[in-house]
Formats: C-alpha cells, sequence, structure tokens
C-alpha cells in the first residue's frame, strides 16, 4: 500500500512514524467487514468498520499529528471542529446538536423509534438514542427552520453522539452487525448549537409498532395488520383505448390483452420491428396504469413502497423500480418519474392496474400488512395524496401514454413544433430525462424512456382528449421519416431481443420469478434501512441458484420456443425453461430462459425442447428403425443485454 511516504517525509515523518502510520492503516483496514451488493454486472464489494476501532485510530492519528507538529488547528469557537471520544464536554448540562440538510428529515426517521415523520415543527419528544454499547434519553426536536433538527441531550455524551451521528452519515461504521448493506441517508451536518442549564419539558415516548424499522429495533410479536389479498375479477367486456378507431382505420389485427383489445399487428412483427431498430415506431400504451403521488410525503411514500432509491431523483428524472409485497413476491414492475419537486408520476402494467391501485390505497391508508418482522408497522408518507390519472375524476391532469421509439423518434417530435427553448430542452434530454412542453399545439410531460432498448426513445403523456390528434399528427408528420404503427406482436420481440422482463414471464408468473431472478437484483437498493419486502428479498438472494439469461438459436426456421419449454446443457440435463421468444432483427429466433447460474455466461451452448410436452415419444427400448425421436435444438447464450 503506498500511503505517500516522500510527502510525509517533508511533514517531518522518521521511519518510525511512518512504521505507527502504517500500523494504523493495517490495523483499520483488518477491522473492516467486507460485504458484497447486486450492481449491473456481478456482485460489488463494500465494507464497514467497527465505531470504536474507527476513532481510536483517528485518535491516534491525531496524537501523531500532534507530535509532528503537522495541521491541527484548534477552534476559536470553544468547541472542535470535529469531535474525538476523549474530547472534553461542553461546560453546560445539556448541549444541543443540530442536523441539518436536504437528506436530515430521512436521516432523524431512522434514529429513533420516534415517528419524526408526524412531527409538527416546533414539537419535541422525549426519547432513547442508541449509541455503540450504551443508549442515551435525549429530547429530540423538529425545528421551525426548514429541514433542521435538534438532539438536546447530556454534554458529557456529546463527543460520543457527535462521532456517532456523523459516522452513521458518512456510511462507514457498522450498526446493524446482521445486516451490514443497511446505509443511513446522508450526508447530513451536525453541528455542535451550545450549551442548556436543563432539558426542556416533555413526555418520554419509547415510539410504537407502527415503525418498521429504525435503530436499535427488535422484532416484535402479534396478530398485526391484515395481509393483502386479491383477487382478479371476472372478465368483463374488453375495454378500448382512445385510440381503437385509428387502429381500425389502419387495418390492425386486434386481439386481447390484459382486459383490453389492442393491436397485435399492422403489417407484420418483422416489418414493424425493423422500422423501431432503424427508423421510428409509434405505440399505443394508453392501457398502462398511470398515478400521479404528491405532497410532502411523496418521496417517502414511494421509497417505501418501491425498491429503488426515490430520494435520488432530482425533479426532471425518472428510474426503474419494482412493488414487491411482504414476502418479496413482485407485485409489479414501474417506473417513477419526478416532475416537480414533490410530484411523482408512476407508470405500471395494464395487467396489474387494479391490483395496484388497490394495493397502494391499503398500504397508504395503513390498512394492510408490510412487514412481517413488525405486523403492526406502517409504511412513512402515508399522508400523501394519490390519484388515478387514467380516471375522469382527474380532470384536466388526466394523462395516457404513448411511446415513440427508434433512432429518428427525436426528429419526428421536433417536426411537430414547438417554442426555441422547449426544443432546445429535447435536444439536450438525456437518457431517463423528463420535461414538460407543448409540440403540435398539444401540452405533454416528455420522458426518454421506453419498451425497447433504444437509446433514442420517448414516452408521451397526453389528455386522453388530445391522444387520437397526437397520433394523427405523428404518424404525419413521421411519414418522411419512416415511422410506423407498432403492435404488440414487436412490441414483445422488441423487448425480448433487448432482454426486458415481462410481468408474468421474467417476474412473477408461474415460475415465481423474483427480482434477482429476472437479473434486475441491482435495482432493488438494499442499502435503504427498509422498504416493504426488503427482509425477504434477501433471504431469496442467499438462496437463489439461478437467473433470466438471453439467447439465440443458432440457425434460421426452427420452431418457436414458448413458455414453460426445458432447456438442456450440452450432456442433456435439464438446466432451466424459457420465459420467452421472438423473432429479432436479423430474423433469428431470440429469448429469455430461466437457467442455473452456471450456464448463464455468454457463449454457453444450450438445446431447447420446443413444445416438448406435445412431443412425449417411445421410451428409448421400445424405439424401432424409423422412429422419430425429439432432440433439442442448438442455441447458445447472449450478453444479459445488447
Amino acid at each position: 500500500l503506498r500511503y505517500g511516504t516522500p510527502w510525509v517525509t517533508q511533514r517531518g515523518f522518521r521511519e518510525q512514524d511512518c512504521v505507527k502510520l502504517a500500523g494504523l492503516i493495517d490495523g483499520l483496514l483488518h477491522a473492516c467487514r467486507p460485504f458484497s451488493i447486486a450492481q449491473r454486472r456481478g456482485r460489488g464489494l463494500r465494507s464497514k468498520v467497527d465505531f470504536e476501532v474507527l476513532n481510536e485510530t483517528r485518535k491516534q492519528t491525531r496524537d501523531l499529528a500532534q507530535n509532528l507538529g503537522i495541521d491541527y488547528q484548534p477552534s476559536t469557537s470553544g468547541y472542535p471542529h470535529f469531535y474525538y471520544l476523549d474530547d472534553e464536554q461542553p461546560p453546560d448540562p445539556f448541549a444541543e446538536i443540530e442536523i441539518e440538510g436536504p437528506r436530515a428529515p430521512d436521516f432523524v426517521r431512522w434514529l429513533t423509534s420516534i415517528r419524526s415523520d408526524r412531527m409538527v415543527p416546533g414539537s419535541s419528544v422525549r426519547t432513547e438514542l442508541m449509541l455503540p454499547g450504551m443508549s442515551s434519553e435525549v429530547i429530540l426536536k423538529r425545528n421551525k427552520k426548514s429541514e433542521t433538527w435538534s438532539i438536546i441531550l447530556p454534554s458529557q455524551e456529546v463527543p460520543k453522539t457527535m462521532m456517532w451521528i456523523r459516522d452513521l452519515s458518512d456510511g462507514f461504521v457498522v450498526f446493524d452487525p446482521e445486516d451490514e448493506s443497511r446505509k443511513f441517508p446522508g450526508p447530513i451536518v451536525a453541528r455542535l448549537n451550545g450549551g442548556l442549564e436543563k432539558l426542556p419539558e416533555g413526555e418520554f415516548e419509547t415510539g410504537d409498532n407502527e415503525k418498521p424499522w429504525y435503530l436499535g429495533a427488535s422484532v416484535q410479536a402479534g396478530l398485526g395488520l391484515p395481509e393483502f389479498a386479491w383477487s382478479e375479477k371476472e372478465a368483463q367486456d374488453l375495454r378500448r383505448t382512445e385510440l381503437y378507431q385509428a387502429h381500425r382505420e389502419l387495418g390492425a389485427k386486434m386481439v386481447p390483452f390484459a382486459g383490453w383489445e389492442m393491436p397485435v399487428w399492422y403489417s407484420s412483427v418483422l416489418e414493424e420491428h425493423i422500422a423501431s431498430r432503424t427508423k421510428a415506431g409509434l405505440f399505443d400504451v394508453s392501457h398502462m396504469g398511470v398515478y400521479q403521488v404528491e405532497g410532502s410525503s411523496a418521496c417517502r411514500f414511494l421509497d417505501s413502497v418501491t425498491t429503488n432509491d426515490i430520494a435520488t431523483l432530482a425533479v426532471g428524472e425518472s428510474l426503474y423500480a419494482q412493488f414487491l409485497d411482504p414476502d418479496g413476491a413482485v407485485l409489479d414492475d414501474l417506473m417513477v418519474y419526478r416532475r416537480a419537486k414533490e410530484t411523482y408520476l408512476v407508470v405500471a402494467n395494464a395487467s396489474n392496474d387494479d391490483k395496484n391501485w388497490a394495493w397502494l390505497n391499503a398500504v397508504r391508508e395503513g390498512k394492510v400488512r408490510v412487514d412481517h418482522q413488525q405486523p403492526d408497522a406502517q409504511a412513512f408518507g402515508l399522508n400523501c395524496q394519490l390519484r388515478n390519472l387514467r380516471d375522469p375524476s382527474a380532470g384536466a391532469e388526466m394523462r395516457i401514454d404513448l411511446a415513440v421509439q427508434g433512432p429518428l423518434s427525436r426528429d419526428i417530435l421536433i417536426a411537430l413544433g414547438s417554442d426555441p427553448a422547449t426544443l432546445e430542452q429535447l435536444k439536450r434530454l438525456k437518457w431517463a430525462g423528463v420535461m414538460e412542453g407543448v409540440f403540435g399545439g398539444i401540452d405533454l410531460v416528455l420522458s426518454r424512456t421506453g419498451y425497447t432498448g433504444e437509446r433514442v426513445a420517448y414516452e408521451l403523456f397526453v389528455h386522453p382528449k388530445d391522444s387520437a390528434n397526437l397520433w394523427k399528427l405523428l404518424l404525419e408528420i413521421g411519414e418522411p421519416f419512416g415511422i410506423k404503427p407498432i403492435g404488440l406482436g414487436a412490441r414483445d420481440s422488441l423487448r425480448t431481443e433487448a432482454g426486458l422482463p415481462l410481468y408474468g414471464q421474467e417476474m412473477a408468473g408461474e415460475l415465481n420469478l423474483g427480482v434477482g431472478d429476472a437479473g434486475f437484483a441491482s435495482f432493488v437498493k438494499t442499502y435503504k434501512p427498509w422498504f416493504i419486502g426488503r427482509h425477504a428479498f434477501l433471504l431469496q438472494e442467499e438462496k437463489r441458484e439461478a437467473q433470466v439469461a438471453r439467447f439465440r438459436f443458432n440457425d434460421k426456421g426452427v420452431r418457436m420456443a414458448h413458455y414453460g419449454d426445458p432447456v438442456v446443457n450440452k450432456r442433456g440435463q435439464v438446466i432451466g425453461k424459457v420465459t420467452s421468444c421472438a423473432v429479432d432483427q436479423d430474423g433469428y429466433l431470440l429469448g429469455q430462459a430461466y437457467l442455473k447460474k452456471k450456464y448463464i455466461a455468454k457463449n454457453t451452448p444450450i438445446g431447447v425442447f420446443q413444445s416438448a410436452s406435445d412431443l412425449a415419444g417411445k421410451a428409448p427400448a421400445e424405439l424401432a428403425l424409423g422412429d422419430r425421436v425429439s432432440i433439442p435444438t442448438p442455441a447458445t447464450v447472449l450478453s444479459r443485454f445488447p
């Protein structure tokens, strides 16, 4: 390990000082506890360290620097800039530590058993703060100043508490030995405001079982809230989107899909697939669920009910996530778009629309169980507003989704026309970006996202009354660019080629596949201290032995594979099952399959028994000359994503 020997010798280090410094580095590294987290490619190594070891090392490093007369400037304010565990306590009996910053409310939320998200500005509560090796009775105060909180405590506990809070914010120290992937939100600023003669008055509160997790929480027993139960309603008449007549006029082949009558193709699946890859495709996805979550607690609510880290979204950004139930089962996968400071758009699968709406409202109202370890717990942010933007009650705010996907899609949107500033914003819009503007005289929420794998791709959230006009305009203006309307067939082949999951096939479904099974574990941010399904997901990942991979048949003209078809290795052992299969842009059949991890590496040879259940055949001993037997069709595993 090179630690800058020329620099430290210039600062006065001699050999024995360098040896001591090397010993400090060695001791700290040996005290680290490694763990891994899911990343886009494999697992990523992380580490945390024991609080006492870290701060003892800091003290010895400080002493070494002081002895050499280096870089030590005491504070002129009377309080240290940076506390050490052996620093003198403030002179007054009690002291106030102020915590501030954009992440301060989230940081404080996990610090004690108190539901700090329910405290009003100016309120205080007496509670218990867990420190390494001890607990401290403190006053937690929500200040009237925006995004600041205070902890009022005995002065003798200030040095340790300051170091503990700062180390939790930095994310270096172990605070949950059984789950080291947890991390407190940060960074925050913790500063000592001054001394107090006495503690403010206030009743002591230990919190209640409604909080799903906090520092020092233990598993609670009890019957708790009822589990969420959902049964699909009996099939009714197929619903039709606002574009049904337009599809008919274009000669679309209409089929039932998720309770809707939708176009499966207009010309052919392959022609529409190639148009989306080389020019542009126009998709009717107005059957998708579109919700809006609003209010000061909207982010906390979405962070509770989704796997990804909603708090990382800036206004004008979006991300992919999933809804899990307390058992870690995938209720749906979705996109979240941050429209404004306190406004988020959520788009989910049409097949799960009614279920999602019932689930989100039941969670928001505190009516269903969200954690088996804390069966009385409720999610955070329950006072947010939840609206269904496909419901007529949303009025002027109603939104449904159309998609323009492909390399020329931006040129087509520019050709729709808008003011110069909006067009410039569109040109600069990065992947997963979100903007709003008027295009072709129609008010749109526009995101650079999609379900095709194309990087130049957009989703257009439009009022239903304007959707038919927008569809017509896009086809007219896009005609010179080669735009084509695209049906469900090519939508499926495009997403299969791109390695994207379909709920019911690569997630959930008969195989009951989880997020990790689908190959999207990196979108589950287990560093979040809590979200619904977190504990169960971690247990799933410990035992998981298989994962979805992409594959392609080696030859053209072979039979289509279907969901559940067996996949074998070169020795004929069954190693998995097909989940999807479709034609790719080169005319080969390409699919996804749930395979044992040993076989998901690129270029692994496999075989697929297409429709094997229909080809039982005879036992080998009964075969006679001229009999035909089923053999697997050769295929090769591809990279997980193109």
